[in-house]
């Protein structure tokens, strides 16, 4: 099973694709190649940061699929500060490399989402979870297990975007949104989640298994 609604270069980097092509050219054909060669790197650069591949989705119904390609940068028992809650924690890091579409770990509804402005601290650090700028969405499952899963701005990102709105249902790898240049998301999940994953591993939006729910 796959679900993919967006076209392979995600739409959230359109503009800034076409910006910095434009200036790579006007630059080359001003100043000439040797001039311009500064400027068509930069652009290279920018188009594969906005890359959006399709993904193949596990047809396992209890699995949370990785909500973004990156590096496990923490896996710990520890309070949702959204839910109010004990949890384990799961974050994924993401550098400029990697792609950053954000997907959904489950299926269920949204149902509350909240933004919080904040620092653009490293988002590898284990406090940036709580300082700096993040979106955090509330998804709750057919079997009623609730999931938060927290869109987290860091040092080079200065935009979070998100596409979806309490009620929304949502699937698996469902994609509801993007953050621009280098950040992290955090997955709150109920205390008896079976984890998957360790600290170090790297990660695949909804090809990886983060966890399995229990029930």
């Amino acid at each position: 099973m796959s679900s993919y609604p967006h076209p392979i270069i995600a739409r959230e980097g359109w503009f800034h694709i076409v910006i910095a092509f434009s200036v790579a050219l006007l630059v080359q054909l001003t100043f000439g190649w040797l001039w311009a060669l500064p400027f068509w790197a930069a652009a290279l650069f920018v188009l594969q940061f906005f890359r959006d591949p399709p993904r193949a989705i596990p047809l396992q119904a209890n699995a949370v699929l990785a909500p973004a390609d990156g590096r496990i940068v923490a896996v710990e028992k520890t309070h949702d500060p959204f839910l109010n809650r004990d949890a384990v924690k799961v974050s994924v890091f993401m550098n400029v490399f990697n792609v950053h579409s954000n997907r959904s770990p489950v299926d269920g509804v949204l149902r509350d989402r909240w933004y919080f402005p904040g620092k653009f601290l490293n988002a590898s650090l284990s406090k940036a979870s709580l300082e700096n700028e993040r979106n955090a969405l509330w998804i709750k499952t057919e079997k009623g297990v609730d999931v938060t899963c927290v869109q987290v701005a860091g040092l080079i990102a200065k935009r979070i975007l998100c596409d979806s709105k309490p009620g929304d249902h949502l699937s698996r790898g469902q994609r509801f949104g993007f953050i621009r240049f280098g950040s992290r998301v955090d997955v709150y999940l109920p205390p008896e989640t079976k984890i998957n994953v360790n600290i170090g591993d790297k990660v695949y939006a909804t090809l990886t298994i983060l966890g399995e729910l229990r029930g």
